[in-house]
């Protein structure tokens, strides 16, 4: 039986010039690049300039992915951006990279779930394609935290950076099998009364201010592991897989022990996990696409491998999407 699968046809991404090392920090906080490193595993990151913002990140992530993708904007029918960081409280940042790309038709809208948004949006996205509302959608996650946080906070300002990652996906004729192309399960979860865990203090409707990032470190932590290895789990049972059948972990890069944890809770080596978080900090829903895109130009995500991608953030929410290149 022929069937729709969505399929990655391009990856791109963007990060801004400036770089900034741990000693930055260290200089201003008490803190050391042998203490971000040791509990993180970061050692450096990317902060936008004045005046470069969220949708100029996705919009050159875009143009990358198209690239990639040997795509014109004219081909796509619809753009998803996963950000918390939004230029403004509306219009959707996704609709400022449609305008950006000059693409005039088709519809593009944003998607709020912190950390797992890209999971979201490829999900969501996939759902599009399968439901015959639109054949090729640009999937982008972006952020620039930098502008939300607390500076004197040595456990959260250290962990995050800005940055951009997009994929172009399509879909084409499967067999509705495992070994098709494209995405093959998802799962998507959320669970309300741990917001206070992870969280902005601020919001237009609560005290109209942009507020910073707050974390309860340790018990984000704790969540993590146990709920990215269950979910993980569930989309390879949903393919009718297993964890030995994974060429390839692509995990949210937000802490280099939670991405050592998961995978050994799954029984992966870390040889085929993709780890960017040393260059690029936790960008948030932007961290999957850019490790996406990296390991890609680095020739590393082979057609037929089993690329398994799964993150958690504020809400508390999480999930995976499993797929084959």
């Amino acid at each position: 039986m022929t069937t729709i699968r969505p399929v990655i046809r391009g990856t791109g991404h963007y990060l801004p010039a400036r770089i900034v090392p741990n000693a930055e920090f260290a200089a201003q906080l008490e803190t050391s690049d042998e203490w971000i490193v040791s509990r993180s595993g970061i050692e450096r990151r990317h902060f936008a300039a004045e005046g470069e913002f969220t949708s100029d990140l996705a919009t050159h992530a875009a143009r990358a992915a198209l690239a990639n993708a040997g795509m014109d904007a004219g081909q796509i029918d619809a753009v998803i951006v996963a950000t918390s960081t939004p230029d403004y409280t509306f219009p959707a940042v996704a609709t400022q990279v449609q305008a950006g790309l000059g693409i005039t038709s088709g519809f593009a809208f944003d998607i709020q779930a912190v950390c797992a948004g890209f999971v979201f949006a490829l999900a969501n996205a996939s759902g599009l394609i399968a439901a015959g509302q639109a054949r090729r959608v640009l999937v982008i996650g972006a952020e620039t935290f930098s502008r939300i946080l607390d500076w004197s906070d040595r456990g959260t300002c250290v962990l995050f950076g800005d940055g951009a990652g997009a994929v172009v996906l399509e879909g084409l004729p499967g067999t509705g099998q495992s070994d098709d192309r494209g995405v093959l399960a998802c799962d998507l979860n959320s669970d309300g009364q741990y917001r206070e865990l992870l969280y902005v203090d601020g919001g237009v409707s609560r005290n109209g201010q942009a507020g910073v990032l707050r974390m309860q470190g340790r018990e984000v932590f704790r969540h993590a592991v146990e709920k990215l290895a269950a979910t993980a789990q569930t989309v390879l049972d949903r393919a009718g897989l297993q964890a030995s059948d994974v060429d390839w972990l692509v995990p949210h890069q937000a802490n280099l022990r939670i991405i050592r944890g998961t995978a050994q809770k799954m029984g992966l080596p870390m040889e085929k996990v993709v780890v960017t978080v040393q260059d690029h900090g936790n960008t948030s829903a932007a961290s999957i696409p850019l490790a996406l895109s990296v390991a890609n130009t680095e020739g590393r995500l082979r057609p037929g491998d089993l690329v398994l991608t799964e993150a958690i953030g504020g809400g508390l929410s999480w999930g995976a999407v499993l797929l084959r290149w």
